[in-house]
């Protein structure tokens, strides 16, 4: 079941399409080893409800037009491809297409892999495709995660993040994310972790925690394998993870490779308390599971 809502609007002059692509939170994140030049990945994910909007409209042709709303597009862009790759592989016409984002950039909540889930659940809809197995293809030559995007919610990724396993439990936790300027270049992040990094380990408690509905079995079993790499990279990692113990939540944690640190509370009140007494400098945004 698709997490994007989705709306129809229509002109005279063309129909339209528009959804909400969700960002995602990493809760655990293992490093287990490599295969073919690529880490193999154990990591328990969750979307939250920030989120891009995404708008596609139909064209008489079959180009394909991407304009950015709060962000600058620089060289290739999975929106633009995973359009290029829906019209070849449906025989559709093109789309113009917007986006306006909300996820922060380069901070590891998946915006990049989220805005080409959304491209291809609204051209699918768009144009009455109904074939979620040839879309999750389409995903998967998008972006590592883009495959788990197009439906979101809880979910184990293994591998690149290609391989998905849905998790049943519906645990609704509160998050306080911290985005420092500074941004974690995700190449040097696991070049410096395959320096110093340990290898191993699994998701299989905490998915119990989500399972059972458990958040403070959830807050125990926080894992980011990749954070002391992004930390010795990046000073705004380790200065909002420092920053976050001192607000005293249940626990704190990396998302992706960073730059994004959240702290996990238990209950919505105590987060909203902790972002009044925020008092740095990076962006601050209250999440929730969903």
């Amino acid at each position: 079941m698709f997490v994007f809502f989705i709306a129809l609007c229509y002109n005279t002059a063309m129909s339209c399409v528009r959804v909400k692509a969700y960002a995602k939170i990493n809760l655990t994140l293992y490093v287990c080893g490599t295969a073919d030049g690529n880490h193999k990945l154990d990591s328990l994910v969750a979307s939250v409800g920030l989120c891009d909007t995404v708008i596609v409209r139909k064209r008489r042709d079959g180009r394909v037009t991407v304009k950015m709303h709060g962000a600058e597009i620089h060289g290739e862009n999975n929106a633009v491809k995973a359009a290029e790759l829906f019209i070849k592989e449906f025989s559709t016409c093109g789309a113009d297409i917007e986006i306006i984002k909300r996820i922060p950039m380069g901070a590891g909540l998946g915006g990049s892999s989220a805005d080409a889930a959304g491209v291809l659940n609204a051209l699918a809809r768009l144009y009455r495709v109904k074939d979620n197995e040839r879309l999750a293809k389409l995903a998967d030559a998008t972006g590592s995660d883009t495959r788990y995007m197009l439906g979101g919610g809880w979910a184990r990724l293994f591998g690149r993040g290609d391989t998905v396993k849905r998790v049943s439990g519906k645990l609704r936790v509160w998050l306080l994310l911290l985005v420092p300027e500074e941004k974690v270049s995700t190449p040097q992040c696991f070049a410096a972790f395959d320096k110093n990094g340990a290898v191993g380990g699994n998701s299989d408690e905490a998915e119990r925690a989500v399972n059972r509905g458990d958040v403070y079995a959830l807050a125990a079993s926080l894992n980011n394998a990749l954070m002391p790499a992004a930390a010795g990279l990046s000073s705004g990692v380790s200065d909002c993870a420092g920053a976050l113990k001192g607000l005293e939540p249940l626990a704190v944690n990396m998302t992706g490779s960073g730059s994004g640190v959240y702290a996990l509370f238990a209950s919505r009140r105590l987060c909203v308390r902790a972002k009044r007494s925020y008092r740095g400098t990076a962006r601050a945004y209250i999440l929730k599971t969903r």
